[in-house]
């Protein structure tokens, strides 16, 4: 297929070549969650590339319909390095409409303790300024209006709890974990657990 959107400013819709190209022998092709989380050294390989796999399977996903949901998974199963340290796991909480189970629902206040119980750190969709939001925002963030999520870089101290009353920068991006990341622990300690993470690996 070839995606104009490539090339163009305008957006149009993909078309398809009437010969079909066969499945590749070089490779084999996997597919997962357009969400990954990827580490540093995987990263960098992706663009060093040093045994050209990476260039190769870009070229190859170039005309490839939602290629997100291949590229990376494919690169990783094919290295020697990396083959072995995939978790198959994308960390969202998603409800899916059924049938067909191609569209993620929006999430909505009635989803709320689906949502904190499934120990998920991401969430989607959501309409925009939906109630859930707020809710997000006050009860796990502890965000409120507007103002930036406490951490410690910014102190509850003065007459005015609810707001970020003294802004340190040296501390700027420094986190304090909350209960939040103890439920986040116990999902990688979960996914990473020998029983789950060797029946996960690529194959």
């Amino acid at each position: 297929m070839i995606d104009p959107g490539l090339y163009s400013h305008k957006k149009s819709e993909i078309w398809w070549v009437i010969k079909q190209r066969s499945l590749p022998t070089a490779f084999k092709l996997y597919t997962g969650s357009a969400w990954t989380i990827l580490s540093r050294s995987f990263a960098e390989y992706c663009i060093v590339g040093w045994d050209n796999l990476p260039r190769t399977l870009l070229l190859y996903y170039t005309n490839f319909v939602s290629s997100p949901e291949g590229y990376f998974q494919t690169v990783a199963c094919n290295s020697e390095d990396y083959k072995n340290t995939t978790a198959n796991h994308d960390l969202h909480y998603i409800t899916w409409d059924t049938p067909p189970k191609q569209h993620p629902r929006s999430l909505g206040l009635k989803d709320y303790r689906r949502m904190i119980l499934s120990s998920r750190p991401f969430a989607r969709k959501f309409k925009k300024n939906d109630p859930v939001l707020n809710k997000i925002d006050r009860e796990i963030l502890k965000r409120y209006d507007g103002q930036f999520s406490y951490g410690a870089w910014c102190s509850r101290s003065g007459q005015k709890p609810k707001t970020c009353s003294t802004f340190k920068h040296e501390n700027y991006g420094v986190l304090k974990p909350g209960s939040g990341s103890r439920r986040l622990q116990n999902l990688l300690t979960k996914i990473l657990s020998e029983r789950n993470f060797t029946k996960r690996k690529c194959r």
